[in-house]
Formats: structure tokens, sequence, C-alpha cells
């Protein structure tokens, strides 16, 4: 008969005062000391003798925790092995194992997963950029400090990138814990741990990003064309296409057809999920002229600083954010300034921005009978746009564009 377990209850074991070893079964044992502290203790025999194993304090491992962890070790022990050597050995190799170097390769185990490139490029890029002072800590040390000194600056801010950044984290150290290179509770976890050490998140954040107004956009292209950084090109040929950046900074050479004048982005790098032609303008083809010169055999449009990656969306927001002293606009704040022009000083149709947008608009019956993409239309438009925002303004009445 399989010995009796899970005696104990999570409330039994938080009104348990008197001392001694009090029995969970299967081995775990729940040791309260005279001073009434409290500890997990896991009993096996190895070799005829009685082992004692700790499983850590209550107030860092929850009964459940000490139940996974007392299974784990029960599995080792009918597998022959001792399971303090093999967490000895565990914590060993964990000591040596950073959260970065792990999390990028777990990334690498769990990529086929995912829904496209975009989302792959989103987890290497929040863990790489956001988590950077996570990267050379031991994945076994990470801990609720360390967490939080990532997660505290974005939360105001930034709460949807924090909320997924937060998830991340978790979902790296949980996978730590299963190749047993950490011990313990999760200490990225948000129910009845995190949620009690930040702020509520607020609702409707999603989709609300500071944007130019439209007005001002020629003035501030005028003074992006006086910087020589690739960063500054970049974030012109981002304006110039309306395109969200994450299509851009993944964008390939193999994707650009300078006769047809034509960008097409894949369907796995859209929201969508569907392929998007971008018509490009005279401008948008003199900057892909310029930074071909940086042609790499990795084939990005945009090369990064190490080969085979991408330049960065955090170099825009840098130029953007820090050295233009535009604090309280985005990148992505650019496609609603072109939303908004074209809406007030253009004729063209609601349908050719939205779709220049790459927005879906419409029901499916509406979208089934409008196959098209509208794409000599858009042209004229994006034409229009960037002749619009390549010239500075003389006066404050800026001309009615129309389309055709």
């Amino acid at each position: 008969m399989a010995r009796e377990v899970n005696k104990l209850s999570t409330r039994g074991v938080l009104a348990l005062r008197k001392p001694g070893r009090h029995s969970d079964g299967g081995g775990l044992y729940l040791v309260v000391d005279p001073s009434g502290a409290k500890r997990w203790l896991f009993l096996f025999r190895w070799q005829g003798k009685l082992k004692e194993m700790g499983l850590g304090g209550l107030t860092s491992v929850s009964l459940s925790v000490a139940r996974d962890a007392a299974a784990d070790a029960r599995r080792l022990v009918a597998a022959g092995l001792n399971p303090i050597e093999q967490r000895r050995a565990a914590e060993a190799a964990a000591s040596v194992v950073t959260f970065g170097d792990f999390s990028d390769q777990m990334i690498d185990d769990i990529e086929s997963g995912f829904r496209n490139e975009k989302h792959r490029w989103q987890w290497r890029h929040t863990l790489e950029v956001y988590a950077a002072s996570l990267r050379p800590i031991a994945i076994a040390g990470v801990n609720t400090e360390h967490v939080l000194k990532v997660l505290q600056p974005l939360w105001q801010t930034k709460q949807e990138t924090a909320s997924r950044l937060r998830g991340r984290i978790e979902r790296v150290l949980d996978a730590g814990r299963a190749k047993g290179l950490r011990a313990g509770e999760n200490p990225a976890r948000w129910r009845g741990h995190l949620d009690s050490l930040l702020p509520r998140r607020k609702k409707l954040q999603r989709g609300h990003h500071p944007a130019m107004p439209y007005a001002e956009v020629p003035a501030f292209i005028t003074e992006l064309r006086k910087r020589e950084a690739l960063s500054a090109l970049m974030l012109e040929f981002t304006i110039l296409t309306a395109a969200r950046s994450g299509e851009v900074i993944a964008a390939t050479w193999g994707e650009i057809d300078r006769k047809a004048k034509i960008w097409t982005v894949p369907p796995e790098r859209m929201k969508a999920g569907k392929e998007h032609r971008v018509p490009l303008s005279e401008r948008a083809l003199e900057i892909l002229d310029r930074v071909e010169l940086l042609r790499r055999e990795d084939g990005y449009v945009f090369p990064g600083p190490r080969k085979g990656k991408p330049h960065s969306n955090m170099a825009m927001l840098a130029l953007l954010q820090k050295r233009m002293d535009m604090e309280s606009i985005t990148v992505h704040g650019f496609r609603s300034s072109f939303r908004d022009w074209a809406g007030e000083l253009t004729t063209f149709p609601r349908e050719v921005a939205e779709a220049a947008l790459a927005h879906v608009v419409g029901d499916e019956v509406e979208r089934a009978y409008r196959r098209g993409d509208a794409l000599e239309k858009r042209r004229k438009l994006m034409d229009a746009w960037a002749k619009f925002i390549g010239t500075t303004p003389a006066a404050n009445v800026v001309p009615m564009v129309r389309p055709g």
C-alpha cells in the first residue's frame, strides 16, 4: 500500500506551534523549532542509513513547493540517485549559470512555439535590454530585490511592458527551477508576492503612445537629418513608412524591391499576421541607398553592432528622448502623427490611411469584397507624407494635400 501523503494543510501548517517533526507523509516533515521557527525536512534512506535533506524555511517555501521538492527527491531515490548529492551538483552548476545565459538558451529551446518572428524578437529584446541587470547574476541567486530593481523604473511609465517583462522573468526562473538550478518560491511571481510590493496596474494603458503633433514633425525631421547616426536614419525611415518599430528593426534586404519601390513585410512580423506591402517614397529609397553601405551577410537593413543582430529599438528611443530631448514622445507615436495628418490635412479616404498603418478595417464581409491593399492609392499618400515632413513649413498654414 502506498504511503499516506498530504496529511498537512496550509492553515494547519501556519497554526502549528508544538516543537518537533510533523509529518506530511512520503518523507516530508515540517519541523517546528523551540524558537517557533518552521522549516521543511525530507527524510530518506540511502545505503541503509537515514538521511536528512533540508528544503528551506516556511517563510520562503510554501507547503505546495515543499511537496513538489519532496516528490522530486523521491523520484531521484527511486532512480538510485542521492538527492542531496544531486542538489549539490546542481548548486555548483547554478553558481556559474547566469540568468542571461540561461534565458538565451531557454528562448532557443521554446522559440518554435512562438507565434511569429516579432514575438521571438520581443522576448529576446525585453530580457536583454530591460532585464540587463539580471543577466550577470547566477540564476540561483536572483531574488525579489533584483526583480524589483528591474521592474520599478518601468512600472509607472510603461506598465504593459513591465507586466510582460515580469511574466517572462517568472517563466525563466520557473524553467531554472525545473532544471534543478534554483530552489524555493519564484521571486517574480505576481499573486501573493509582487502584487503587495508594486502598485496596481492602471487600466487601458495599451494603445496610447505619446505622439508629436503632426505640424511639428517637419521641423523635427530637419533636426533629425543633421545627425549621422544609423539610429537617425532608422528613425526617419520608420516615420516615412508609418511602420511599427518592430517591423523596421528586423527588415531584411530580401524584403526590399527597389525597382517596384516596395518593402514587403512578411506576415510573421505583422501584428495582424498578414503580409503588408509598404510603398517607398524617394526619400525612403535614399535612406536605403545610404544604409546599404553597411550591408552584411546577416541581411538586416539596419544592422546592429553585433553580427547576426539587427539594430535596437532602444537606440531610436535613446536618440529621440535623450539626445534630442523629446522625453514625452515615443517612436510608435509617429504613427498617430501620420494618422492625424492624413485625417485633417488630406482628402485621402479613411480606409487608405488605415491600410497604410496595416490596421484591419471593417467586418469580415466588407474585407472579403475589398481584397486589394490599395497599394497605388497608398503610394500617393506616402509620397504626400514624405513631401510634408521633408519641408519645414515657413508658415502655420499648411496646404490641403489631395490624392491623385
